[in-house]
């Protein structure tokens, strides 16, 4: 028991530490590469990620190539280093990682690709498959009331935050840095995925951006966040 005590609160703290550690990095040190292990460790964290219905709506983009990443600099201003003067996180990342948000071609009740992802990645039996295909499309159309692209393809994106979320966590127990970015043109961004990257957008739809790698420097200020008792209400 005493051990078991000792870890747990060994990784009370170090899960502390790792939240404190991460910040929005603005600039990352273009001179230092995150390891393939360490980056295949982050990815993997994405890969078992919940999602509802375990249906993994979500697909990532490692965009490594400087030249494929100038692709986004014009319309991509939260990445581009315009408030700072620098490369921002597409010029100095050690990787840049683009979600793909799947659509309603995907996502909707009874598709094709579902039912593939039911019997070939679940591999659960037909009868198993029949129930979910009731249950899920109940969910969309009357619990939740996700109906058309827009909504079928924001839905996803929830799903894909949740990824997000612990690839960071997972990088800051690393002690690497990470941004999440939100900041571009979806418009733009879909037509050069569609144009440079031969990605199907009728199917996959960029929904935010993230970059990783080794802070330039230390943050100028302290994180601020709202106290337990602000954000949370008990009964």
């Amino acid at each position: 028991m005493m051990g078991s005590t000792i870890d747990n609160q060994a990784m009370h703290q170090a899960l502390q530490t790792a939240f404190e550690f991460r910040h929005a990095t603005k600039v990352f040190d273009d001179t230092k590469k995150v390891a393939d292990a360490d980056f295949n460790r982050i990815l993997e964290a994405a890969r078992l990620s919940p999602s509802s219905f375990g249906m993994e709506p979500w697909n990532l983009l490692v965009v490594q190539s400087p030249e494929k990443r100038e692709l986004f600099r014009e319309f991509s201003w939260g990445a581009n280093g315009a408030f700072n003067g620098s490369k921002g996180q597409l010029g100095t990342a050690s990787h840049f990682v683009i979600f793909l948000a799947h659509t309603d071609v995907n996502m909707r009740h009874n598709s094709e690709y579902l039912q593939n992802h039911m019997k070939n990645v679940k591999q659960l039996p037909s009868e198993v498959i029949d129930f979910m295909n009731t249950a899920y499309q109940k969910f969309q159309e009357h619990d939740f009331g996700i109906e058309g692209r827009r909504q079928i393809t924001d839905w996803s994106a929830k799903q894909a935050y949740i990824a997000l979320g612990n690839m960071m966590t997972s990088a800051a127990l690393l002690g690497i840095d990470s941004c999440p970015i939100e900041g571009f043109e979806l418009d733009k961004a879909t037509d050069v995925l569609k144009t440079h990257f031969g990605i199907d957008t009728e199917r996959y739809v960029p929904c935010v951006m993230a970059a990783f790698g080794y802070r330039l420097e230390d943050p100028s200020r302290d994180k601020t966040r709202r106290t337990l008792e602000q954000m949370v209400t008990w009964f």
